[in-house]
């Protein structure tokens, strides 16, 4: 079986990243994992009695912002004092709510740290409503005034695009006590997604299905992600039917949940007054919806590329029909595109090396230092994240390693966040040192982008060659064409809403099913959809995040751009997005993203992205036709 081993010294992490994958992490305790492998969260705080202790001062505090009541726009002095307090609260806070939140993650069946979210979840919407005076009280002078303040006292000066921002939405601010009562609101409008959460996580029975070699195998999120990729047919039409046959048991109860989220973001939209949802989520961060909408219809103009991407994977998996459960299997036979947790982060420092040694160094401290928690267990959260909450310490990284490449892939993404998260902490001050989703990905895809441009510089093998390179496509079908199939999906659902057209999972799924089939060629006969795949929309938990998921297509387009030429060796570019990773919320994100080389409110992103990806798909077909010529 070929691998690809990139120094001799490698062979035997190779041999040990094999006996990994035949004892699936997935089926350990947390007890049974290596300590390095999982995260420090005394970094934190030492222990829940410390967080206990934390909590309390915390809520002791919270009721001295009513002491700031009308004296906000008496002075400079006076503001800074105000905005000063209301940092260092949320710097705190969110300190806490990092410790329980990422403890729960970690057995989402642990309804302690549950109780202890539910808990901040309160006192934040309590203070939220005291709170509620601020920004109606500075939104009643003009900005001539503050202006004024500023330049009378240099320190509001890092408060200054928190407050430009506040004069420019306020056509969508509200009075005091309207501000208070959207505060309290949090205290419901979260519910829908605290309830998909538990119930997806920890209390969905799992399907159980007998795998071709006789074992039998409980079906939850992390074995589908694993199982998904089997190379093994039957298995994964065993394992695709049992988990998304189990999901349409529960298609009502998922329905109501995504419903209700759907009626938070129109009560927050209308209560602001918005033109629509989509508006009320773009317009606060200055991102027009026009961008939204030009994604979404450039997609679809480029289903062509798509299509081709599909009919190479069925040419190089050589089966009559192209189905939607093998888009995740491996298409070269014979090559095992896997590696141990140890032999992908050796595979990620050498490819961010054109990123410097500041850039480098920092990530092995993150390897070295547990800043990451690395394995499925039982009960785990699915999926991956970074959290750079923590702006005095460091960042967090979860992931749920498979030993796959497109785990190592996943790594590579979340430590482009976290490098983020880093150089803004590092370099910003608090209140502008955190950065809005649109671009948040840009970092992230980014590495994505440098892993696969290190990976075929070092492999020469035909077979290994095509693995990677359907791998890259891989990425351009699950970042650009996948989140926008979300994106649009996301759109459409709350356009019906505001129409007022009920949502029900059956609703939910008819909605979906047009979508993904047309996207995917079903009645071209490009792919097969399985019916059961209309249950898809259940699975994804971005859809309660208020228009999320574009942001991935968005960023993936940009990072194409910004990482050809740092690879080109361009010191001025290199420069410039060292510069955007340090940037923070210092500005809006097109004007960072301009800064640092991209304009995304032209198609140039867009069509460089396609052109790449056709690039990709014909090298792939001449090595094919090279190949049948042998």
């Amino acid at each position: 079986m070929k691998r690809i081993n990139l120094k001799t010294n490698m062979i035997l992490l190779a041999i040990l990243s094999m006996f990994a994958s035949m004892n699936c992490y997935s089926q350990k305790t947390r007890e049974e994992i290596p300590e390095k492998y999982k995260w420090n969260l005394s970094d934190l705080y030492e222990s829940d009695e410390a967080w206990r202790n934390a909590f309390e001062a915390l809520a002791a505090k919270l009721d001295e912002v009513e002491k700031f009541k009308g004296t906000l726009t008496q002075s400079a002095e006076n503001l800074l004092h105000a905005l000063k307090f209301n940092s260092e609260l949320s710097k705190e806070a969110s300190k806490i709510y990092l410790y329980a939140g990422m403890n729960s993650d970690l057995d989402t069946r642990n309804m302690k740290y549950n109780g202890m979210k539910q808990e901040l979840q309160s006192l934040f919407s309590n203070f939220g409503a005291k709170a509620a005076f601020i920004e109606p009280e500075i939104l009643s002078v003009d900005w001539s005034t503050i202006e004024k303040f500023i330049k009378e006292e240099p320190k509001l000066e890092m408060y200054r695009m928190g407050l430009e921002n506040m004069f420019r939405t306020k056509a969508h601010s509200l009075s005091e006590e309207e501000e208070r009562i959207m505060a309290l609101s949090g205290m419901v409008s979260s519910v829908p997604q605290a309830v998909y959460g538990t119930f997806s996580n920890a209390e969905m029975p799992k399907p159980e299905v007998t795998l071709s070699d006789g074992s039998k195998l409980e079906i939850g999120s992390a074995e589908y992600s694993r199982y998904r990729a089997s190379a093994n047919r039957a298995d994964r039409e065993l394992v695709f039917d049992a988990y998304w046959n189990n999901f349409a048991r529960f298609r009502a109860s998922y329905g109501e949940m995504l419903y209700g989220n759907v009626k938070a973001d129109m009560f927050r939209a209308r209560a602001r007054h918005y033109d629509s949802s989509l508006a009320s989520s773009l317009y606060p961060n200055n991102i027009p919806v026009e961008v939204y909408h030009s994604l979404v219809e450039n997609v679809n103009e480029n289903l062509p590329a798509f299509h081709r991407y599909l009919k190479i994977k069925k040419r190089m998996m050589g089966v009559d029909t192209l189905k939607y459960l093998d888009l995740y299997a491996p298409v070269v036979k014979d090559v095992d595109l896997q590696y141990s947790y140890d032999e992908g982060a050796e595979i990620i420092l050498e490819a961010l090396k054109p990123l410097g040694k500041e850039y480098v160094s920092t990530v092995k401290k993150a390897i070295d230092e547990r800043w990451i928690d690395v394995y499925p267990t039982p009960g785990k959260r699915s999926g991956a994240y970074s959290n750079g909450a923590f702006y005095d310490g460091h960042p967090f990284i979860l992931l749920n390693y498979n030993d796959l490449y497109d785990d190592v892939s996943t790594f590579a993404h979340e430590l482009g966040h976290t490098m983020q998260s880093y150089f803004s902490n590092k370099t910003q001050p608090y209140p502008t040192a955190d950065y809005v989703t649109f671009v948040a990905e840009v970092a992230s895809t980014f590495n994505e982008v440098l892993l696969f441009n290190y990976m075929m510089d070092k492999v020469e093998d035909d077979d290994v060659r095509l693995s990677l390179l359907m791998e890259w496509l891989d990425r351009f079908k699950g970042t650009l064409f996948r989140q926008t199939q979300f994106a649009e999906f996301e759109l459409k659902i709350h356009e019906e809403a505001e129409k007022g057209k009920p949502l029900t999972g059956d609703e939910f799924s008819k909605i979906y099913t047009d979508i993904v089939n047309r996207y995917y060629g079903h009645d071209k006969n490009v792919c097969y959809v399985d019916d059961y795949i209309n249950m898809e929309w259940a699975y994804i938990p971005h859809f309660y995040y208020n228009f999320y998921v574009y942001q991935y297509s968005t960023s993936f387009t940009a990072s194409i751009s910004l990482a050809e030429k740092v690879m080109s060796g361009d010191k001025e570019a290199l420069k410039s997005y060292m510069d955007f990773l340090s940037a923070g919320g210092s500005d809006y994100p097109i004007p960072l993203l301009k800064n640092a080389g991209v304009d995304m409110t032209s198609s140039e992103p867009f069509d460089k992205a396609i052109a790449s990806m056709n690039k990709v798909m014909d090298e792939i077909e001449k090595i094919l036709d090279k190949k049948e010529k042998e």
